[in-house]
């Protein structure tokens, strides 16, 4: 570019106001200096950019051409601008966020979609992981944010509720009537049918299917068995949920999963709920995050609410 960048500074001005007087104002620059630069930069570009009359003044072809160039290359300029002016407000430029793969196909994605469209310019990194794994590196200040289970304890942190949800077990029809068979019950008429007792004998006959023992999920579980004296005689552990209920499909046992992300399974009769042989605890799960100054605003943008 053989110009100084602000002749097409005062160019752009002038053709976007259609006045010499006008981009004056805008530039606080005198009418004089417009003009002369203007000529300037027709000169060094030996063609005319602009045609004068009484009401103002218009681009010529070769006017139109250069302009097109220009406004693009000062709306990146400005892009730039503003992304370093959001990221001095908001105190951080790129947001680190734990979460397990269930949690962040059923919870978390909603949350980004309208995020990422509002701030293109932040940088949003998202670690598949365990809650434990999760809430470590939270304390260690590896992470920002997190999207767990209601922690027990906190270690200083805050947690932000979003939702209740209630574990529940599930099979295909055919695993379940074959099962029932193969302890020597007839098929009920109605699985819907089954007491309490039927559901504790399938569930410890049967293959119980879980998620491995580094989640928050599994070890939640594990003192419901303990509590209630169930000994589960068969255990299929998965990493993920999405695992457990494909499983559960194709009838390879009884998966423990959370109701509200089968609901549309449950519907279709792809799956159907066994009755827990004792009532298990609802639970909930928000958002965990530490009261860094830094981090709170662009929090506070991902979940909507003031913090």
């Amino acid at each position: 570019m053989n110009q100084n960048l602000s002749l097409y500074r005062i160019f752009y001005a002038t053709a976007l106001a259609g006045n010499i007087s006008k981009a004056a104002d805008d530039l606080f620059i005198s009418q004089p200096a417009i003009s002369q630069s203007i000529k300037k930069l027709e000169q060094s570009l030996d063609t005319s950019l602009f045609v004068r009359n009484s009401r103002g003044v218009h681009l010529t072809e070769e006017g139109e051409l250069l302009f097109a160039h220009v406004k693009s290359a000062f709306q990146t300029l400005e892009a730039g601008e503003q992304e370093l002016r959001l990221r001095r407000e908001l105190g951080v430029g790129h947001l680190r966020i734990g979460v397990s793969s269930t949690l962040c196909k059923y919870v978390l994605l909603p949350y980004l979609t309208d995020f990422v469209k509002l701030h293109p310019h932040v940088q949003v990194t998202i670690a598949c992981q365990s809650t434990n794994h999760t809430l470590q590196m939270l304390e260690h200040g590896d992470l920002a944010l997190g999207l767990t289970g209601r922690p027990e304890n906190l270690h200083g942190m805050k947690f932000y509720p979003v939702r209740q949800i209630q574990d529940i077990f599930v099979a295909s029809r055919e695993y379940l009537e074959h099962l029932l068979v193969f302890l020597g019950q007839e098929k009920p008429r109605s699985l819907s049918g089954l007491t309490l007792s039927d559901s504790a004998s399938l569930l410890m006959s049967g293959t119980l299917m879980l998620l491995d023992k580094d989640n928050l999920t599994r070890q939640y579980l594990d003192q419901y068995f303990k509590d209630q004296q169930l000994f589960p005689e068969n255990i299929l552990e998965a990493t993920s949920m999405d695992l457990l209920i494909d499983f559960a499909k194709i009838g390879l046992g009884i998966a423990c999963v959370i109701r509200e992300f089968v609901e549309n399974d449950l519907k279709t009769g792809a799956l159907l709920e066994l009755p827990a042989p004792f009532p298990i605890a609802s639970r909930e799960i928000g958002f965990v995050f530490s009261g860094e100054q830094t981090n709170l605003e662009l929090i506070g943008e991902l979940i909507h609410q003031d913090i």
